[in-house]
């Protein structure tokens, strides 16, 4: 589906004369194309004349955060980090960046591009008489989704410390697990990110100054998201930290269970064994009912003996 936002207004479906007038008219504007078709790599191809290897990253996608310059405009793979349930998910976009337009493609929806429609569809004029700030918009729109994925993934994080302290079992070591891995990933992705607005940043600096503060302001939001991805690692691994201690401290006290248990039997099992030898000497003297009373009393005092020695020394 393509979606075209110019100054005298929004059309969707947009055919290839309105987009090959617009380039001939140099008009500003700004064509979406989301799930492309043969069709659309062909006005890409044709039409634009866009680089043969920025038509193959759109169609292979899983490329990585990276802004390209070739003649007369620039390529750039920016990413939209969204949470499933558990699971992380890049979504990734591809831009290209003109003087006179902006294409912007992507295999799903874009849920941040709504209100931006609303906008533009508001006030056209205003908004698209720059392309470059129109490139400010969409990337402002892209890179702040990304902050709602973040706090939710934080309180997460939360959650599951908490459960950890209560009760670590196997499924919450599992999700830890999977919830570094995604840390990891997302840390990739910024930094990568955070480079490239880096560099955008520098050439809007020798190419439009007017729109280097708003390219700032992008920038910075992905340092703060950068940081706050490393703040959620540090919290993973200390989650992981206290989840391996509270397993520990639970092993030993089974362990100091047990050993007590152990301890227990130890005099039982001395006393029965000695008593329990058939030498014909041992066997004439313990065939009365006291031998008997006095065998049980042995092991009673054994036992109370050694938990008493236990409780002072602090074992149970």
């Amino acid at each position: 589906m393509r979606t075209l936002f110019s100054a005298d207004g929004h059309n969707r479906e947009v055919d290839v004369a309105t987009v090959q007038q617009l380039l001939t008219s140099h008009e500003t504007f700004w064509l979406d194309i989301q799930a492309p078709d043969d069709d659309d790599y062909k006005l890409l191809t044709d039409t634009f004349k866009f680089h043969q290897l920025t038509i193959e990253d759109v169609k292979h996608q899983n490329q990585r955060p990276k802004l390209d310059g070739y003649d007369g405009y620039a390529f750039a793979v920016v990413f939209v980090i969204a949470l499933n349930g558990d699971d992380v998910l890049f979504r990734e976009h591809h831009l290209y960046i003109s003087p006179n337009f902006l294409v912007t493609v992507h295999l799903p929806p874009e849920p941040s591009f709504d209100n931006l429609n609303l906008r533009i569809a508001e006030s056209p004029v205003s908004v698209c008489h720059k392309s470059s700030f129109l490139t400010y918009l969409v990337m402002d729109a892209i890179v702040d989704t990304t902050f709602s994925a973040l706090e939710t993934f934080d309180e997460s994080v939360d959650r599951l410390q908490d459960e950890v302290l209560r009760d670590a079992n196997n499924r919450q070591l599992a999700l830890l697990q999977q919830m570094k891995h995604s840390a990891v990933e997302m840390r990739r992705v910024l930094g990568a990110q955070r480079d490239m607005f880096q560099r955008l940043v520098t050439l809007s600096l020798e190419a439009d100054r007017e729109t280097t503060a708003y390219y700032r302001d992008v920038y910075d939001h992905i340092i703060r998201q950068y940081e706050t991805v490393d703040s959620l690692r540090d919290l993973l691994t200390g989650a992981m930290d206290v989840f391996l201690s509270t397993v520990s401290n639970r092993l030993n006290m089974t362990v100091k269970a047990l050993t007590v248990v152990a301890s227990l039997f130890l005099p039982l099992t001395f006393l029965t064994g000695f008593f329990g030898m058939n030498f014909a000497w041992l066997v004439t003297r313990i065939n009365t009912g006291s031998a008997f009373a006095i065998g049980l009393s042995l092991m009673a005092i054994s036992i109370i003996t050694q938990l008493v020695l236990f409780r002072r020394r602090g074992w149970i």
